[in-house]
């Protein structure tokens, strides 16, 4: 089923850019066997909205996609099932779950998502063996900017590395987006960089022995959620950053106000993200590498075959080491090394990956049952590289990772003259200014 919605979203796309969707849809519907209700979700998830039957429903459908609203939910069931997945006591989406939002409906018998628990992060979907539960799609309302004239930028997760192909580069990935309208394409691993100056500096304010204690927020929107929601007494000591991808909005957005931003990645949960309140409005869209692999294919886009655009080196080995799990502590246990060679020997790290681990790290955590003082951890197993949209498996793609990390000219970020501009540009032209609340503002968020 969850193949047949990507053959269908592909369809979608291609008739939205020949311009002839309405006619397009409208056969689909009339040829389409399901139930007309159910089949109406998921047309209007596909396309971003969450537009229900009626006897109105192609006008409200590219009405809705033209006033695109950023506050809806992402994650909605969309058809019955059977429940044939169920595991024991449970159903496999119930498993899934980390904030306990789904349950059986006692009158209905079916799998209901508790909207008031549900934090939208995507697990879900993944579990789901029949393509019930959908996150909507967010591509047709970017197509209507991307066929204007305005500024738009592709911002990549570093677990993009080797996912659309084992020798495609960082400059075809960038003639491919900008193929599709994009006016360019930038690593994200860059913003990561940025990040991780900044924890290096809060690790070294804040641990001056081994009792103390630093949460790293970056990446990971679940890993959040479960702080704040499950061991709200360890939030004192999360370092209170944006995720990269957040703050690879609010820099771009600093320098270009004209400009919209688009974040491209393996993970679910950053179409969350990227609607909560206080970052509302940094990231325009998000699309996963599975809808970007198909909107590639339904343009007839082959990065293997196209030319790259070339630029200068900027994102370090340690910014694209956050794609997988260990990269964030790596990368700031060789910034403390380097800019605080004092603190090298008290940094030591412990990380977990997987929604399992994470609890029991956290549960350790709150016992005072560690021994490190920087704690990284990624919900899903082997971290970004692991995320349930990705396009290969996640051991391959760590490898890949490590190995374009390895290659990467700019070893640490402090290194890179490229971050200086940057930072200059926004006013922070030292170490001391990233304890400047007010410089840094751009940079964080409160939990």
């Amino acid at each position: 089923m969850k193949d047949k919605y990507r053959d269908l979203f592909k369809l979608i796309v291609k008739s939205y850019y020949d311009e002839n969707f309405e006619e397009t849809v409208e056969q689909i519907l009339s040829e389409h066997k399901l139930d007309r209700e159910e089949f109406c979700k998921i047309i209007s998830s596909l396309c971003g909205t969450n537009i229900t039957y009626s006897s109105n429903f192609m006008e409200e459908l590219k009405k809705a996609i033209k006033s695109y609203n950023k506050d809806e939910k992402i994650i909605n069931k969309v058809t019955n099932c059977s429940q044939e997945c169920r595991d024991g006591d449970k159903t496999l989406c119930e498993k899934s779950c980390p904030f306990d939002a789904i349950f059986i409906h006692k009158e209905k018998n079916h799998p209901f998502i508790d909207k008031d628990k549900c934090t939208d992060c995507g697990f879900c979907v993944d579990a789901c063996p029949n393509g019930s539960i959908m996150d909507t799609v967010q591509f047709l309302p970017l197509a209507n900017i991307l066929k204007s004239d305005s500024p738009v930028i592709a911002i990549v997760a570093p677990a993009i590395t080797g996912q659309f192909g084992d020798n495609v580069t960082m400059e075809q990935l960038r003639t491919s987006f900008k193929k599709i309208g994009f006016t360019d394409m930038i690593e994200v691993a860059f913003f990561a960089d940025m990040l991780t100056l900044k924890e290096a500096v809060e690790f070294d304010s804040h641990v001056k022995d081994k009792k103390d204690l630093v949460i790293t927020s970056c990446c990971c929107p679940m890993w959040v959620g479960m702080l704040r929601r499950k061991y709200n007494n360890l939030v004192k000591h999360v370092s209170p950053s944006v995720s990269p991808m957040t703050a690879g909005g609010r820099v771009l957005k600093k320098l270009n106000p004209e400009c919209k931003v688009v974040f491209i990645g393996p993970c679910i949960a950053k179409k969350a993200e990227a609607k909560e309140k206080d970052i509302i409005g940094d990231i325009d869209f998000v699309l996963t590498f599975t809808e970007t692999k198909d909107i590639f294919d339904a343009l007839n886009i082959d990065p293997s075959k196209i030319e790259g655009d070339a630029s200068t080196e900027y994102a370090s080995k340690g910014g694209r080491l956050y794609a997988r799990t260990g990269g964030v502590s790596i990368a700031v246990g060789e910034a403390v090394e380097k800019m605080f060679p004092e603190k090298k020997e008290l940094f030591k790290s412990v990380q977990a990956n997987g929604v399992k681990e994470c609890k029991e790290l956290l549960s350790r955590a709150e016992k005072g049952e560690i021994s490190a003082n920087f704690i990284e951890g990624m919900g899903c197993i082997g971290g970004c590289v692991g995320g349930p949209k990705v396009l290969i498996p996640k051991e391959k793609g760590r490898d890949k990772i490590d190995a374009f990390a390895e290659n990467s000219e700019i070893k640490v970020s402090i290194d890179s003259k490229c971050m200086d501009k940057i930072l200059e540009l926004l006013d922070i032209n030292s170490l001391e200014d990233f304890k400047n609340v007010e410089k840094i503002e751009l940079l964080e968020r409160r939990f």
